[in-house]
């Protein structure tokens, strides 16, 4: 009997398993983030004050979203750059300022939110000082991107992904008008005044976000300095059908898992604070906490750790996704998968905007207020970054032998019209 009848034959099904995990990294983490504590407070908010009347929104965003990220991840993994890498090298420098400048801002603050909903959520499960919950979290968040090997990070940002999970479990121990959710997920309403508008916009801003652009590039241009085998498809373009069909695969996916979880959100609450009358919900933590005498403790403690595990995932993205765009912007070494030794600045950078967030829930400033105009600034400024990427698309310098098909640069303009269209319908309904 030879040696490999001796063994028996290989396995068939696992070696299939680590490889399709494998294949889910930028577009999965990149989606799970979008569904960070600020997130939540915009869905919650949503759902609170319009019900499932504003639920068509998941729907509809859902293409425009796996387009956009699907033409971020290319540009990266198509140049080894990220978007300010591309906007550095080929457009007007005060383009790229503006741009970086604004996103910055935009992240500085969605950070300040998403670190005060987490120390706030903790503070409802276990009591305790919120402050100091604040300091805790940032710190970890910087620790764990400075001190953590590239390959371990990636992972656990990935294993983080699992506590968005809980927003199904809130679903499923809440009463849900199944019948009533089908109609506002499936047949769009739309309301003249400008708070409605302005939710919409707010809702895009959030599930189309610039700093979901900046990372899923980045992390893609990460993944091509860091895997010795791959090289920017500019150079080693017969690496392309398989990082195309595997970037494909990761943005569907990731895409509708950030979705779905959206949906959850705004289903739990409108099944429950929408219909109690609770209509104005300002943080994700007030919508946790308005649940408890609503649905149940139980829903609560779910809707409360999600927010807790959400945050610890999406708070070293915004910091990230800062670093990342300055320090290309400035032409400094950029990288999670470099030493700290060897990007200083960038890490300085990743270091800053965390402290800065932290720092805003001691100020005056209220960065839980903030936080739903942060998301319509962001479906704001989104429109100039979503222009100056669909105009990369047609660049043959950066897009090389791969150049976006007709189909997706289509929804990806339509993406960019539709967001500076609700952006314009709102400004109009706030002037009239």
């Amino acid at each position: 009997m030879s040696v490999a009848t001796k063994r028996g034959p290989p396995p068939i099904l696992d070696p299939e398993r680590p490889r399709f995990l494998r294949l889910l990294g930028p577009g999965l983490i990149t989606g799970a983030s979008d569904d960070d504590p600020s997130g939540i407070a915009t869905y919650s908010q949503a759902g609170a004050q319009f019900g499932f009347a504003i639920s068509w929104t998941m729907l509809f965003s859902y293409p425009l979203m796996v387009a956009i990220q699907q033409i971020s991840a290319r540009i990266g993994r198509i140049t080894g750059k990220g978007i300010a890498g591309n906007l550095r090298q080929h457009y007007p420098n005060w383009l790229l300022q503006a741009i970086v400048a604004l996103l910055f801002i935009a992240n500085t603050i969605n950070i300040g939110a998403d670190l005060g909903a987490m120390a706030d959520a903790l503070g409802l499960l276990i009591g305790g000082p919120v402050l100091i919950y604040v300091i805790a979290f940032g710190s970890f968040c910087a620790i764990l991107q400075v001190l953590m090997a590239y390959r371990r990070y990636v992972a656990v940002l990935k294993w983080l992904t699992l506590a968005l999970f809980a927003y199904f479990g809130t679903v499923m121990v809440v009463h849900v008008p199944w019948a009533e959710a089908a109609r506002g997920l499936l047949l769009p309403t739309f309301l003249p005044n400008a708070t409605f508008w302005t939710t919409v916009v707010a809702v895009l801003g959030t599930t189309i976000s610039p700093y979901l652009f900046f990372w899923q590039a980045a992390q893609e241009a990460e993944d091509v300095r860091v895997e010795p085998e791959r090289k920017p498809l500019l150079k080693a373009p017969h690496q392309g059908p398989h990082a195309l069909e595997r970037i494909r695969l990761d943005t569907y996916v990731g895409m509708a898992f950030s979705n779905l979880v959206a949906l959850a959100i705004i289903v739990a609450t409108a099944a429950t604070l929408h219909a109690a009358g609770i209509t104005d919900v300002e943080s994700s933590s007030q919508a946790a906490e308005a649940l408890r005498p609503v649905a149940g403790p139980f829903a609560f403690t779910l809707f409360a750790l999600g927010i807790v595990g959400t945050g610890l995932l999406a708070v070293p993205v915004l910091a990230g996704s800062a670093a990342y765009a300055i320090s290309e912007a400035w032409k400094w070494p950029v990288g999670l998968g470099r030493k700290p030794e060897k990007a200083k600045e960038f890490y300085v950078m990743l270091a800053i905007a965390t402290l800065l967030g932290v720092a805003l829930n001691f100020s005056p400033i209220n960065p839980i207020k903030a936080l739903y105009w942060s998301a319509v600034i962001n479906g704001i400024v989104a429109v100039p970054i979503m222009v100056a990427m669909m105009h990369m698309t047609g660049n043959p310098r950066i897009m090389g032998k791969f150049p976006i098909h007709d189909g997706l640069r289509w929804i990806g303009w339509i993406a960019t019209a539709v967001m500076a269209l609700t952006a314009i319908i709102m400004g109009v309904t706030l002037i009239l």
